[in-house]
């Protein structure tokens, strides 16, 4: 597994580099997002509806650049991203005013549940992926994967550690939340100045950008043409897992441990870099499995029995066995994040990973951004507040069998010919 990184070029190194930049200012907004948004006087409610709009402002945001990252540049749009992902941790920081808020986090990228969002996955995939073989692929993204996973595991150990100090001055809360939304800002400078040193080999081949700038009217908007279908059926199948995966979104999952056990985030963040951390080593696991069972298999097989345990979180009476079931969830829930990653680059066409990978994010993003107005409820009232766990649990586990439904017979081409390079 660690062979693949031989021929690893320096721009491979620089995405990885990206990665772990980004998902540690994740990780570290997602802890007190809704803490922060509280403590300076967003009702529950209204923070579901931030959130909620945060999501969809990011679709746009993903829908306009990536579809266009092939044709413009992918380093010009990454660089955008981050530039918006600054731009909103600013104002997050130097307002409490709601509409102001919700401009903001419309506009820019804010990350609520410690997961990928904008524009910068789906680029940065098809970057790696037209650098590496075939039978390499998976493996490089289950190693992307991984650092995503530490990344984010820090990141919340990093914003429990800064809320920690404050709790031993005389400051309020609120001035700990601030500092992680104003650190936040500042990664977004690092990761802008970081793709501004990746090289043209990070982009498409002049011939295929080419092409890609002749095509017409809806499918140029798209930048999918010849993987409209298959991208369209993953599309739905993946905004209903996301729809789903929403109403549990890290940010909600740690305020429901403050509703239902009374800890504070200094306590949460540790629980989540170990949540974190187990779920990037089994990134390595999942592409052993791959290689073995193929990625669809892998994918279902290992996201079914974690969705079951998701759905029994809220069931433990006491908060270390509520911490040691999430624990365990967390350790098998993410193998299919490298897996479904490079299914999607497989089975498009090399000049439409970037589109593809685009749409299937937004459709993921879509789906994801509906849940919070229902969880902002649900959180208002008391006997309700573990509700979303079942929810999501349920929905999760329905998309396993749809996906393996209608993929199971689609390979991807290591799996056809196993020789391929």
């Amino acid at each position: 597994m660690f062979t693949v990184f031989r021929d690893a070029t320096r721009d491979t190194w620089l995405l990885l580099l990206t990665r772990f930049v980004r998902l540690f200012a994740y990780g570290a907004l997602s802890v007190v997002l809704v803490f922060y948004l509280i403590a300076v006087g967003l009702t529950e409610v209204q923070t579901g509806v931030l959130l909620t709009l945060t999501l969809l402002g990011d679709t746009v945001v993903s829908l306009a650049i990536t579809t266009r990252a092939d044709r413009t540049g992918r380093k010009r749009m990454l660089v955008a991203g981050a530039l918006l992902m600054t731009a909103a941790g600013l104002v997050l920081a130097s307002t409490a005013d709601f509409w102001l808020l919700l401009l903001a986090a419309t506009i820019g990228v804010v990350s609520p549940s410690g997961h990928e969002v904008g524009p910068f996955l789906p680029i940065e995939q098809a970057a790696i992926a037209g650098s590496v073989p075939d039978r390499s692929r998976t493996d490089v993204y289950a190693w992307y994967t991984l650092a995503g996973a530490l990344a984010t595991a820090l990141g919340a150990l990093a914003a429990g550690l800064i809320t920690a100090s404050f709790e031993r001055t005389s400051a309020p809360p609120v001035s700990a939340y601030r500092s992680v939304v104003v650190l936040y800002a500042v990664l977004g400078l690092v990761l802008a100045f970081t793709f501004s040193r990746l090289s043209g080999g990070s982009e498409m081949t002049a011939a295929r950008r080419e092409g890609a700038r002749a095509r017409g009217t809806l499918r140029d908007f798209s930048g999918v043409q010849q993987s409209g279908p298959i991208v369209l059926k993953l599309s739905a199948l993946f905004a209903l897992d996301a729809f789903g995966g929403g109403f549990v979104a890290q940010s909600f999952a740690a305020y429901w441990f403050h509703l239902r056990f009374g800890i504070d985030p200094a306590t949460l963040g540790p629980i989540f870099f170990a949540a974190n951390v187990l779920a990037g080593l089994s990134a390595l696991l999942a592409s052993r499995m791959a290689a073995r069972f193929g990625l669809i298999r892998t994918m279902v097989w290992t996201h079914l029995p974690s969705n079951v345990l998701l759905i029994l979180v809220p069931l433990m009476p006491t908060l270390p066995l509520a911490v040691a079931v999430l624990l365990v969830r967390f350790s098998i829930s993410q193998m299919d994040v490298p897996t479904r990653q490079s299914y999607v680059m497989a089975v498009v066409p090399p000049e439409e990973r970037a589109a593809a990978g685009g749409v299937t994010g937004v459709a993921r993003t879509l789906g994801a951004a509906i849940s919070p107005l229902f969880v902002g409820l649900m959180f208002a009232t008391p006997a309700t507040i573990s509700v979303p766990f079942f929810i999501a649990g349920t929905l999760k586990i329905a998309y396993d069998l749809l996906l393996y439904r209608q993929f199971a017979k689609v390979r991807p081409p290591e799996e056809v010919s196993p020789l391929r390079a």
